[in-house]
């Protein structure tokens, strides 16, 4: 069922299937086949090397990358401490990674527990997602959210620029990955194969500079 379920978004991996009626129709059987949520969400231990590869990759410009990929670490603080951690990724016709988590993985925030939450993303949120994260967290005041980012998206528009200033000043800690912070998402969310040791994380070539890039970005904006 989990395979069958992952190959599936690839029919609209440009948003939009190519007939749309015919998208819509099967569309619908797969909602009655499987009782999905409205969004197409696959959640999961770890997300395939050949993903990771590609989503994550701090490039400068991301054509092709159309999906948010969303690895996630919660700790929940009360009498005891609790560590949670998996994967998102959205198909951008629908619900983005962002809103899901929000809807599904953490939908009551228990006023009585603190918790510390960090996202590693591909990119950072659109401006519709990031408002969300600021309303959240404005409303639950035991919520810490620091998001990692690998790339930057449409950071030259002022309104982006606005509403990631709006996320900062509630609270929310917007960092770009470095080398380290995609090794440790290569280390802890990344299928390795069965049977084979650990295969170590290779960096691309331009990583260190990308990230170099974005920081400065991110300081000028922020």
């Amino acid at each position: 069922k989990m395979a069958e379920k992952q190959e599936e978004p690839s029919n609209t991996q440009n948003g939009e299937p190519d007939n749309a009626e015919e998208g819509e129709e099967k569309k619908k059987k797969k909602l009655k086949r499987e009782d999905l949520p409205p969004f197409e969400i696959v959640t999961g231990e770890r997300l395939p090397a050949i993903f990771f590869k590609f989503q994550f990759r701090n490039v400068e410009y991301s054509s092709g990358r159309n999906k948010t990929f969303l690895c996630y670490v919660i700790e929940t603080q009360g009498k005891e401490s609790v560590t949670s951690r998996g994967y998102l990724e959205d198909e951008h016709a629908a619900a983005h990674a962002e809103m899901a988590f929000f809807n599904t993985i953490l939908p009551q925030c228990d006023s009585s527990l603190r918790y510390n939450i960090t996202w590693y993303v591909s990119s950072s949120p659109c401006v519709t997602c990031a408002d969300r994260i600021t309303e959240t967290l404005k409303k639950n005041k035991n919520l810490r959210l620091t998001i990692m980012v690998g790339r930057l998206f449409m950071w030259e528009e002022p309104e982006m620029q606005a509403a990631l200033k709006k996320m900062k000043s509630a609270g929310c800690k917007l960092r770009i990955m470095k080398p380290q912070d995609f090794e440790y998402v290569w280390q802890n969310f990344v299928e390795q194969e069965e049977g084979e040791e650990a295969k170590a994380f290779v960096p691309w070539e331009d990583i260190q500079e990308n990230f170099q890039y974005y920081e400065e970005k991110l300081a000028e904006i922020l």
